[in-house]
């Protein structure tokens, strides 16, 4: 099995996580478990079907589509050949390219996309990368969202999730209630979700890289938790694995 990934150009990196392909041949199903990232993709089927844990829904060869904002893990099962290709928006950057009602509706879920709303992509396709940023520069602000929350996003990362809705709206001159409004277009989940998963990742950060040896504890305490435990669900929420198995 091989997963590559490509960075996007320059222009698109603020608003492009990264374009990604997945291929190989499965002589057996093969399971995988898919970890929450906060991030939204578009992704092509190119090879045979993927159940995607979504109500058993299977994606379909050489149908498109899309999956929300993820709020805990999910299983996939693949079988034969592999060949998917992915566009992964960042937080918040779905809306600079495409009209969606919004994403909270499709929040852990995995939907048909329209398959003309991304370029022909074939098997062989050479030089995928400059082909997708050709069409997402052509495709940028078609669609440019009345408010952006890139900033707000941001700020909500450098502070490591570390805020309150409060803090975060008087931070950014946002109200708590359009910041609600705001994160559910455009995000998927909530501010309050947005902030507790941004905390998540930054604690799950430290303990993968721990060269101090810290105990669970101080880590916690330093990503605001309250103990340990605490800290101990969230990972088991989002990851469905205890801390010491990340």
């Amino acid at each position: 099995m091989s997963y590559q990934q490509f960075s996007p150009s320059p222009g698109l990196a603020p608003y492009i996580d990264a374009y990604w392909t997945l291929t190989g041949k499965n002589a057996k199903t093969v399971a995988e478990k898919i970890m929450p990232d906060g991030c939204v993709d578009i992704i092509l089927n190119l090879g045979e079907d993927v159940l995607t844990g979504d109500s058993d829904l299977r994606m379909k060869n050489r149908y498109t589509y899309l999956v929300g904002t993820m709020t805990r893990y999910k299983q996939i099962v693949r079988w034969g050949d592999t060949n998917l290709v992915g566009i992964r928006f960042k937080p918040g950057a779905f809306s600079f390219f495409y009209k969606y009602a919004s994403l909270h509706e499709i929040i852990d879920k995995t939907v048909e996309f329209d398959g003309k709303l991304i370029p022909e992509i074939y098997e062989s396709t050479k030089d995928l990368a400059g082909l997708l940023n050709r069409y997402f520069t052509d495709r940028f602000s078609l669609s440019y969202p009345g408010q952006s929350l890139v900033a707000v996003i941001a700020d909500v990362k450098h502070l490591k999730g570390q805020v309150t809705v409060e803090a975060l709206g008087k931070r950014n001159f946002i109200s708590p209630r359009q910041l609600e409004r705001l994160f559910k277009l455009h995000v998927g989940n909530s501010p309050k979700e947005f902030i507790n998963f941004v905390r998540y990742q930054s604690a799950i950060e430290k303990i993968r890289d721990n060269p101090a040896r810290k105990s669970l504890l101080d880590i916690a305490f330093e990503s605001g938790y309250y103990d340990h435990a605490h800290l101990s669900n969230e990972v088991r929420r989002y990851a469905g694995l205890p801390p010491s198995e990340l």
